[in-house]
């Protein structure tokens, strides 16, 4: 994938920046709103969201207002949603959904958010009954269905696996432009990204700074140690360090603040680099997923019955 600035190239056309901000986040509308806009201003031009973060009106507002006042042109701007678990059945009734919350035309990439089907009405974490027969094929032919129609640049995947893709690839006639996943040095998912880079598949890395201060995160990245003595050598934040490893990688990562100086400071890695030590320490790292997913296996009517099912190994 070739890299020019600060994008990456995907398969079917567009350019993906290769740090987005993140707008995960429920009831807060005048926070990101706000967020959004210092982003902006900073130099981010990936934005994402979802359906099910309930952020896709800020995000819209926000976008509106800088159309309008000229901070930024709509192609000068790259969206990302995503189709919820319990959207399967209808994804062009849920892009136009999306599309009408954030106030666009399009947008530049649509994620098949994960690889469950959810009843309408279910409840978190999903009991037995919420959960619905999967059928990737006709869900994806749904998502070719809305960039056929021009409703999106392009179509992806969150949080599939090597052999998930794989058995995609057999009946996709738009292939996958990306795959966004949990992805940073203590969660480095290479044999992923070697799959997804033979694919011409742009891995987009979801919590790269592992989450802190989230009800499913974990602070053990911005506490290891080697990591704070990496930043510490370079003057430069745990966050920076963990962002510029990502993008040292190959891949894009979506970080989520709405504090102005740390979504400041998250967008300064671009001009300094690692040290080939600093990579090989980081390499070594022991290997932890924080993201498991359990509330989506059950022995009944989960088509997954065990998490290592769920992820195909990869865990």
């Amino acid at each position: 994938m070739e890299f020019v600035g600060q994008t990456r190239e995907l398969n079917g056309g567009g350019r993906l920046p290769v740090i987005g901000l993140g707008t995960a986040a429920w009831n807060k509308f005048e926070e990101i709103k706000s967020a959004v806009i210092v982003a902006l201003q900073v130099g981010y031009r990936h934005f994402d969201t979802a359906s099910y973060y309930g952020s896709e009106g800020a995000l819209g507002a926000a976008l509106m207002e800088a159309f309008q006042s000229g901070v930024v042109k709509r192609e000068e701007v790259f969206v990302t949603t995503k189709l919820w678990d319990d959207e399967h059945d209808d994804p062009l009734a849920a892009i136009s959904r999306s599309l009408k919350n954030l106030q666009l035309e399009y947008v530049d990439l649509f994620l098949l958010h994960w690889p469950v089907r959810l009843r309408k009405g279910y409840s978190l974490p999903p009991k037995e009954e919420d959960f619905l027969p999967l059928d990737i094929k006709s869900t994806w032919r749904g998502m070719e269905t809305c960039f056929e129609m021009g409703l999106t640049k392009a179509i992806g995947l969150s949080n599939f696996s090597c052999k998930k893709i794989e058995d995609l690839f057999s009946y996709a006639k738009i292939l996958p432009a990306a795959n966004q996943v949990e992805m940073h040095p203590m969660w480095q998912q290479k044999k992923l990204r070697d799959y997804c880079s033979k694919k011409r598949i742009q891995v987009c890395a979801w919590s790269p700074l592992g989450g802190q201060n989230t009800t499913w995160g974990s602070s053990v990245l911005m506490d290891n140690p080697i990591i704070q003595e990496i930043a510490q050598k370079h003057g430069k934040t745990v966050a920076q360090v963990l962002l510029r490893w990502g993008i040292e990688q190959g891949v894009c990562v979506v970080t989520r603040s709405f504090n102005k100086g740390r979504i400041t400071e998250n967008f300064q890695i671009f001009d300094w680099c690692l040290t080939a030590e600093d990579s090989e320490k980081i390499n070594k790292l022991e290997q932890r997923k924080i993201v498991r997913a359990e509330h989506l296996v059950n022995s009944t009517t989960s088509p997954y019955r065990t998490v290592e099912e769920l992820w195909d190994g990869e865990i």
